[in-house]
């Protein structure tokens, strides 16, 4: 199995100086070929040295090593490569036939990135779509600062922003280039049922612990997945069972109100049978920083229980089933009132109670070494309620899935041919006045992975829909992938989309959908067309160092964009802007590896969002148009974790044409591995970075208040620690 760090091949580039010798009898034509211990393959850009001189290669694209000038006789050869167990070997000179040598990997290996969200399970280096993998490691890593939810898994990734909607309960959504998170598409498993009036707590309805990767798509990605990914795709995929039994539990307790959170993950197989079990609760307390008695963080009590069941009928059939309920309960508003202290002065509360149950069924069937079909089902159940004074609203979401494809993998073609049908049923409860929306969309679709050459990947995709109220959509899709030497490789991309009216926004979100009326027979469904463009050069500068460096540009149009307008009654609906939302920019990511365990990343996202349908200041409110993250980790695989993390916000717009600080914010995190347990502990936001140190947040009275939009942290600096353990 290829490793991660050998995706782009390393051609003979660097060398040794070679040593001046006055015996030149040992100059071979035979050579030296390096190889995976386990797989065989050839170790390209290995690097093979004479001992105690400055003889040395490096493999060429054979993974053959070719020493020049050694003398006769008996020398020690020494074989390393990055992810590799550095070996000593004594060899007579001059060789008379190659020599093979093999290496054992060591633990700092990077398994293979295969992706799953474009249905072929390729690796990720042969896929012409731009995916970013965020791997195993890192997804442990940020679990140690919330392992309760996904939220900082994607705060802290280049390109995304998580966007707190509201101040006192902390609900959060997801925008990637700058775009609403209506338009990002959020999966479980290749599954879409994080949508519409669900989407409003989805980032705090998924814990980290049972998760193997998350794969994201930046842009136009509709010709799988339909509606709603017009921004991205960001896909969470779940750990599969293996036959050594697997037991992850974490325990972990922080400073901001006394939260505590408890995640425990299990699962093992046989050769007919395999299950996953994840269970996680968490406890937290009110939370006011700033003591103006109102909470930043909410009183919250939150459970998920998600088992998953595996039969594998015969070597050729796999059947999944699973279940996941989530129940959440948040509790922000007036401290007073949180405590049972209510009077006149202090009456205004926040609360959210939510139920999600997600039930999903998957049958795959291989039908020969190049063909196989899948089948999925999914039925989801959102049922939240929102109080303040004086207003409740209450709603149930049903959502129903059901896909099929066959999938043909021939020599240079992988084809993926679908369809599905997508049911969506909104109810509001407890009104005089319901407000509904119903959906049933049915597709068709088709996407060909073709390898025309070694050089030159291309990925094209037709998608149709059909929706009875707003009728037919065609989506093309186009990517290729152009691997201009062996560090050096591009992709371009682009596709339509489209999205259907909805209630459920983040303006909408923030108003907790007081007053907001149904969605018009005259409103029209949101299209859109987008492209991004990309180089990545990767390269082994030395035996001790690696370079990756990634540049994006992507621009997406989102014509007769659906806003938010207010009416002389104070009543607010959604209409058809006339001029489109344009969203232009670029990403530039670095990654440095020094001797395979200290690690250095660099990310930068210059974002130009527009809403052209504005009069005066046209930018895209509560974004940054650059920003900064960097990290510097230090890793001895079990034995220790430490890293240090910095990350920089410029201005914002606000709603009312305002411009916000531009803010700095940093984090700590230190890990200790003893065996099967490892201890840790993490500051983040150390600097106490919070909006209420800029500004005042909340104004008027404490029975009336009002809030400031939020656009950085609330609740400061945060410290946390906890014990994991792994068997």
């Amino acid at each position: 199995m290829k490793k991660i760090i050998l995706i782009y091949i390393f051609h003979l580039f660097f060398q040794y100086s070679f040593a001046q010798s006055p015996d030149t009898s040992g100059i071979s034509k035979a050579g030296i070929i390096v190889k995976d211990l386990r797989t065989s393959e050839n170790l390209i850009g290995a690097t093979v040295a004479i001992k105690g001189s400055s003889i040395g290669a490096t493999a060429d694209i054979d993974g053959k090593v070719l020493l020049k000038n050694v003398p006769k006789g008996e020398h020690i050869l020494v074989i390393s490569f990055i992810g590799y167990n550095t070996q000593e070997k004594k060899v007579f000179f001059p060789l008379t036939e190659d020599l093979i040598i093999f290496l054992e990997s060591n633990n700092e290996e990077l398994e293979e990135v295969v992706v799953s969200t474009t249905r072929i399970s390729r690796n990720i280096e042969r896929i012409p779509t731009r995916i970013e993998a965020i791997s195993l490691e890192e997804i442990d890593e940020k679990a140690n600062m919330r392992p309760n939810n996904v939220s900082m898994l994607l705060h802290e990734s280049t390109g995304i922003q998580v966007q707190q909607t509201s101040y006192t309960s902390a609900n959060q959504s997801i925008r990637i280039q700058g775009l609403d998170g209506k338009y990002t598409q959020i999966l479980k498993d290749g599954l879409p049922t994080f949508g519409g009036f669900s989407s409003g707590l989805s980032l705090l309805d998924i814990p980290p612990l049972d998760l193997r990767q998350v794969e994201i798509i930046k842009g136009a990605a509709s010709t799988l997945y339909g509606g709603g990914a017009i921004a991205g795709v960001v896909n969470f995929v779940s750990k599969e069972p293996k036959e050594k039994q697997e037991l992850a539990a974490i325990i972990n307790q922080t400073s901001t109100g006394g939260g505590t959170n408890l995640s425990t993950f299990l699962s093992k197989r046989n050769k007919k049978v395999g299950y996953t079990l994840l269970l996680s609760g968490s406890i937290q307390n009110p939370y006011d920083v700033d003591k103006d008695d109102f909470t930043e963080i909410p009183r919250s009590r939150d459970l998920n229980i998600n088992p998953r069941f595996f039969f594998y009928i015969n070597d050729k059939t796999k059947l999944i089933i699973g279940n996941s309920i989530t129940f959440q309960n948040r509790f922000g508003g007036d401290t007073y009132v949180i405590s049972g202290k209510a009077d006149n002065n202090h009456t205004y509360f926040e609360k959210n109670n939510s139920v999600r149950n997600i039930s999903n069924l998957q049958f795959s069937r291989q039908l020969s070494d190049k063909k196989q079909w899948v089948f999925k089902q999914s039925l989801s159940l959102f049922d939240r309620q929102i109080q303040i004074p004086d207003y409740s609203f209450r709603g149930v979401q049903t959502n129903a899935y059901t896909d099929f494809s066959y999938i043909i993998n021939a020599n240079k073609h992988a084809l993926v041919i679908g369809a599905n049908i997508i049911f969506d049923n909104f109810k509001e409860k407890q009104a005089l006045k319901p407000r509904t929306e119903k959906n049933f969309i049915t597709g068709v679709y088709a996407q060909n992975n073709w390898d025309i050459t070694d050089k030159w990947l291309i990925e094209g995709g037709f998608r149709l829909d059909y929706t009875a109220k707003y009728g037919i959509f065609a989506l093309p899709r186009v990517s290729a992938l152009y691997k201009i030497n062996e560090h050096l490789s591009s992709r371009l991309g682009g596709g339509l989309g489209y999205k259907l009216p909805t209630i459920f926004t983040e303006a909408s979100e923030t108003l907790a959908f007081q007053s907001v009326l149904p969605i018009s027979t005259q409103a029209k469904a949101e299209q859109s067309y987008g492209s991004t463009f990309d180089v990545n050069y990767q390269h082994n500068v030395s035996e001790n160092l690696s370079l990756t460096i990634n540049q994006m540009f992507f621009i997406t149009q989102i014509n007769k964009p659906l806003i938010l307008q207010n009416n002389s009654v104070g009543s607010f609906f959604f209409e058809n802007a006339a001029k489109p939302v344009i969203s232009k920019g670029f990403e530039t990511n670095l990654r440095l590896t020094f001797a395979n365990w200290i690690k250095l990343f660099a990310g930068y996202t210059f974002t130009d969002a527009r809403a052209t349908y504005k009069a005066g200041n046209q930018t895209v409110t509560l974004l940054p148009k650059n920003k900064l993250n960097m990290a510097l980790l230090a890793e001895k695989h079990q034995q220790f974790k430490i890293g240090l993390e910095g990350y920089y916000s410029d201005r914002q717009v606000l709603s009312n044409g305002r411009l916000t600080q531009p803010y700095w914010e940093f984090g700590l995190f230190i890990e200790k591995t003893f065996g099967k347990i490892s201890v840790f502990v993490n500051a983040e936001n150390f600097t106490d970075t919070r909006q209420n140190r800029f500004e005042k947040v909340v104004f008027d009275a404490h029975n009336t208040p009002k809030f400031n939009e939020v656009y950085t942290h609330t609740e400061g600096r945060s410290f946390n620690g906890g014990i994991k353990l792994k068997l």
